[in-house]
């Protein structure tokens, strides 16, 4: 009896846990209707952190943008082998956010906003993992007086914001890094004329 009794309170307590796990993940309807800032340049975002991270598969990238889209800070980790829980994966994301920069939480009104890179198996499609993943990335952005940002899968197929629709191939789960340069380029200055007129340009400074 008492083996019998142990049995059914481990058999209540796993449906319990698998329940409130079920429990820690969004949909993809109730993330878009969360109203989460639109990247500007979503693709200048991945391919920077790409390059900065060069993330293989089960590596979560969690960033943090200013007001103008530039990068302040940014880290990644790679997830551990067990269920996708939106608990645990706050707690990963809220532990690397407090490494790498200060709170905001006195501040009124977020100003600067966290979104996260997972690259993963599988297609651009809503998994419940990526739901664990948009559940943990807003409760740690909460917790960390931060605006809770994008979500961005990156697979073998390219990358895509979900919720947004927005994507590309490249970079992909398995391409190279581009350079720094390609990935920040900074803009060109006018040509002149090429180096005959920067020399005469010279002559009439002197």
């Amino acid at each position: 009896m008492t083996f019998g009794f142990a049995s059914s309170s481990a058999a209540s307590l796993s449906t319990s846990v698998s329940a409130a796990s079920a429990s820690r993940l969004l949909e993809p309807a109730e993330w878009a209707a969360a109203g989460i800032p639109l990247l500007r340049s979503p693709r200048e975002v991945v391919s920077g952190l790409h390059t900065r991270h060069r993330p293989e598969p089960a590596t979560a990238v969690v960033a943090v943008l200013d007001p103008e889209e530039r990068l302040c800070a940014s880290a990644s980790f790679t997830r551990r082998p067990a269920p996708a829980d939106g608990w645990m994966f706050r707690n990963a994301l809220l532990s690397q956010l407090r490494r790498i920069i200060p709170h905001d939480l006195r501040r009124r009104t977020p100003v600067r906003t966290a979104v996260l890179l997972y690259c993963r198996e599988g297609d651009g499609r809503w998994t419940e993992e990526d739901g664990a993943w948009m559940w943990g990335l807003r409760d740690a952005c909460t917790l960390h007086g931060l605006r809770c940002g994008a979500y961005i899968t990156l697979t073998h197929e390219g990358w895509q914001v979900l919720g947004e629709g927005r994507g590309g191939r490249r970079p992909n789960a398995h391409s190279e890094p581009e350079s720094f340069a390609m990935a920040e380029a900074p803009p060109r200055a006018p040509r002149t004329g090429g180096p005959v007129s920067e020399v005469l340009r010279r002559a009439a400074a002197r």
